[in-house]
């Protein structure tokens, strides 16, 4: 059946390869678990309901993507959107966080639209390469910003605005420990570095009586508290506008280049070097992202941990829904997840930026109308706190550097119209 239904033999692999690959994406990117249901619980959610819903937000995504797509792609709600969603959007800009649920599920419904009617090649190539990587290398200072706060490395400072905290206290400690054990273990390519650092941090603070231990297994807690709580209304906001585009374009990009990404790492591209079944890997995203702002969780998005199951082995969809099996099988590990401190998840915020941020490193720093929007939307980020401020000012830049060293005529229509709506925004929709 499973040889029918997933075609192994046309994709030259067995059930205990893909067994194997599944395992391993999953070791590798089971830290969201315990990173997830701490961001958004600052943003005034309930803790163990986003457990919940980060699990089989994960779940579903997977067995989509598996069972619909066949392909061996997780996902899981993503990094950097989620600090987005507590940071930027519910304590930055005071909305609630059931309005920034009802801008994740909008958000998703435009990325279904896109992907049913064939409009994202035309979306993507509009879209500048060098902005793609300036938003990226944002999202990664955006995360390096939240994870010193959150270890107390840096704190604020009335003078300087910001400064560097007690690098002796317990949170700083344990931060930077963290971090150094998940770089360490990363460059030496052990599986589940991330989820490795994590833990040692969390066990070693119980050690020494700076944490508590909750207890390993349990029956999951309820979902009651986020479940169907999206204000659909309340995104309906001119002023919302900016989120459901940053959380629609962040999502949009880093599906599309971990698709291919994965894709060519397991050789699963066509002659032209395009993804087959591209449409089914789209929807099975957007579909999972519409989910989980259902039942409680920021944007649901492809896993670029998916290429360390394709390394081990992994080909087909059934990766996936071993993926899912083990997400689902992680619902009764609440009481461990609610033993991770903030600063134990510090360490692996701050590895995920070293990862987001070396995007800097295929701008053309030679060519200054492309870099300085770059810098504007890697800087403005973490510095203004909110992906949507670092995005739209970086495509006003964009478009007015342009316009004004003659090059009007290079610039995309649709990143004319963004830059117009953005500062419609800043200046008239204020």
């Amino acid at each position: 059946m499973l040889e029918r239904y997933f075609q192994l033999n046309a994709h030259n692999t067995t059930v205990r390869n893909e067994v194997v690959g599944g395992i391993t994406t999953f070791l590798t990117m089971a830290y969201i678990i315990f990173v997830n249901p701490s961001i958004l619980a600052q943003a005034g959610m309930d803790e163990g309901a986003v457990f919940v819903a980060t699990c089989l937000a994960a779940a579903i995504g997977c067995l989509i993507m598996g069972l619909y797509a066949n392909y061996p792609i997780a996902l899981a709600p993503g990094m950097g959107l989620n600090a987005f969603f507590t940071y930027g959007v519910v304590l930055g800009m005071g909305y609630s966080w059931e309005q920034a649920l009802g801008a994740v599920f909008l958000s998703g419904i435009l990325f279904i639209f896109i992907s049913i009617f064939r409009i994202r090649e035309w979306v993507i190539n509009a879209i500048p390469a060098s902005l793609k990587l300036g938003i990226a290398a944002g999202i990664g200072l955006f995360l390096a910003m939240i994870a010193l706060q959150n270890s107390g490395i840096i704190v604020k400072n009335p003078a300087t605005m910001v400064s560097l905290g007690d690098l002796s206290s317990p949170s700083a400690i344990y931060g930077l420990l963290g971090f150094f054990v998940i770089c360490a273990l990363a460059y030496l390519n052990i599986t589940g570095s991330v989820m490795i650092g994590i833990l040692f941090v969390t066990l070693l603070s119980i050690l020494f009586g700076h944490n508590s231990f909750n207890g390993l297994v349990s029956m999951p807690p309820s979902i009651a508290p986020t479940f169907m709580a999206m204000d659909i209304e309340g995104a309906f906001q001119i002023s919302m506008l900016s989120v459901i585009f940053a959380f629609f374009f962040v999502d949009l990009f880093d599906t599309s280049g971990t698709l291919i990404g994965v894709g060519q790492r397991g050789g699963l591209l066509d002659k032209e070097g395009k993804l087959p079944r591209l449409k089914k890997a789209l929807l099975a995203d957007s579909g999972a992202t519409v989910v989980g702002a259902a039942i409680g969780t920021s944007s649901t998005t492809s896993y670029i941990e998916s290429a360390s199951g394709v390394a081990a082995g992994g080909r087909t969809g059934l990766t996936a829904v071993v993926v899912a099996l083990l997400f689902l099988l992680s619902l009764f590990f609440a009481p461990l997840a609610g033993s991770i401190p903030a600063y134990a998840t510090a360490g692996a915020l701050m590895y995920v930026a070293v990862l987001m941020t070396s995007s800097l490193s295929h701008v053309d720093w030679d060519d200054i109308s492309e870099a300085a929007p770059v810098l504007i939307a890697a800087f403005t980020m973490p510095l203004t706190y909110s992906i949507a401020d670092g995005i739209a000012l970086s495509f006003i830049s964009y478009a007015v550097i342009k316009l004004l060293s003659g090059q009007g005529n290079k610039v995309s229509l649709a990143v004319y119209i963004l830059a117009a709506l953005f500062i419609a925004k800043f200046f008239i929709f204020v």
